[in-house]
């Protein structure tokens, strides 16, 4: 299934600087706009620890995480709808993903120039999502055309369709993000198929200078994104992408090293994966053997036959049974045969809903 997570920000706010230490790409960061002219798409590994005590237990061959895609566009500026900057061509590329990153720049620095001269992150913060959603409205607006065509036909579908595509046209004009407009499930639906980029969730994050987030000061910047984050039910995720680069940069001991210097029990960067985890409501399952522990990611909801076609295709069409123990249970147990012992192994059928942390063997026929 898809994971991914498009950033987004104005020039020189640190996004560039945030995917490299999230993924180790290597993309340009530069103090210039327009540094990143291509997307640059790179993988990042979900961080959980129930994988490494997995890992422990049972001593794979391999050990496999989850994986989360990040995708890079070059700074956004006013009119990047119109164009501007090279505008639509670098939204086309986040049209598919999940959720929105937006990278706020919360930091002063008089050598890496601010596109209006001057921090201001709730300024900065709408200059983006009113491009968002003006690319959105003309997404809109074409499809309207179409549709207005097919509902003189007198088609109830075409016209259901007409209904809410007019009554989406008035909300994006008046300046509201698709994710606020109420909707039904047959609206969603069709929002769904827009491939719209308001109506994605949104994690903010707030970059601060390497200083500040040492201190632990938050400054009112970082207070004024919190706020605007509230008022949307929106995230933040407040870190120094400058500081995450160097600790993406290193190994071990090394990194540990680092981190207790500076007070943190982990990378900033496992909150910014975990929170757009959240954000989305996936859930993580595990297989474990001797041959591979490995994580995999499925929507909140999702049932057992759901969870083994993410593995393989035959999981789910010759479903026959699943095998199922909690992680804490395993943990507790000591082992798979001594989760047995205890009965703490349940067999689930077809109509199961997997949880978080559900280590499972498949039972399948095809």
């Amino acid at each position: 299934m898809s994971r991914s997570c498009g950033i987004v920000g104005l020039p020189n706010v640190g996004k560039s600087t945030l995917f490299n230490a999230l993924t180790n790409a290597g993309a340009e960061a530069a103090n210039y706009p327009f540094c990143t002219i291509d997307p640059n798409v790179g993988v990042a590994e979900v961080p959980d620890p129930r994988l490494e005590r997995l890992s422990a237990m049972f001593r794979p061959a391999k050990t496999t995480p989850a994986v989360f895609q990040f995708v890079d566009i070059a700074g956004l500026v006013e009119g990047a709808s119109r164009g501007e900057g090279l505008g639509n061509q670098f939204l086309s590329h986040i049209r598919e993903v999940d959720a929105v990153l937006h990278v706020v720049r919360c930091f002063d620095d008089p050598n890496i120039a601010h596109v209006f001269g001057r921090v201001d992150p709730l300024r900065d913060i709408e200059v983006i999502e009113t491009e968002l959603i003006l690319a959105d409205l003309a997404v809109v607006e074409r499809r309207l055309e179409r549709i207005a065509r097919q509902a003189k036909s007198g088609e109830a579908k075409a016209k259901k369709e007409l209904a809410f595509l007019e009554r989406l046209k008035a909300h994006l004009d008046a300046g509201r993000s698709a994710r606020a407009l109420p909707m039904d499930d047959d609206e969603r639906a069709m929002l769904k198929g827009l491939f719209l980029l308001s109506a994605k969730p949104v994690l903010y994050v707030a970059n601060v200078d390497e200083t500040h987030f040492a201190a632990g000061t938050i400054g009112p910047n970082v207070a004024r994104v919190r706020e605007k984050a509230a008022r949307d039910g929106a995230d933040v995720v407040v870190l120094s992408a400058a500081l995450e680069a160097e600790i993406a940069r290193l190994d071990g001991e090394e990194r540990a090293l680092f981190l207790a210097e500076y007070g943190m029990d982990e990378p900033a960067l496992h909150r910014v994966v975990r929170s757009a985890y959240r954000l989305l409501g996936w859930r993580t399952f595990f297989t474990a053997g001797e041959k591979e522990v490995r994580a995999w990611t499925i929507r909140a909801g999702a049932k057992a036959p759901e969870a083994g076609g993410v593995i393989h295709s035959d999981f789910e069409r010759g479903f026959i049974r699943a095998e199922v123990v909690a992680f804490d249970d395993l943990m507790r147990a000591g082992g798979p045969a001594q989760a047995r012992e205890l009965g703490l192994v349940r067999l689930e059928g077809k109509d199961y809903v997997v949880q978080d942390g559900d280590v499972i063997t498949f039972r399948f026929n095809v």
